[in-house]
């Protein structure tokens, strides 16, 4: 890599962390392509089972009013 007389500059440190921020930056625009649309479905499978399960256990419990005419 370097040798012991080589100093580190902050040029070199600048450089290095760029071409990291680079890379990083390009892999999570990427990821996000793939994992926003498994989200979007996620969600709302997420709400129809919810409504699914909230409109069974409101059949169970709901209550029956009766009224009659004297």
């Amino acid at each position: 890599m370097t040798d012991a007389a080589e100093k580190i500059t902050r040029d070199d440190l600048e450089a290095r962390f760029r071409s990291l921020q680079d890379n990083i930056g390009e892999k999570a625009e990427e990821a996000s392509s793939k994992i926003i649309p498994a989200v979007v479905v996620g969600g709302i499978l997420f709400t129809l089972i919810v409504y699914l399960i909230g409109k069974r256990v409101g059949t169970k419990r709901s209550t029956v009013v009766e009224i009659r005419r004297i």
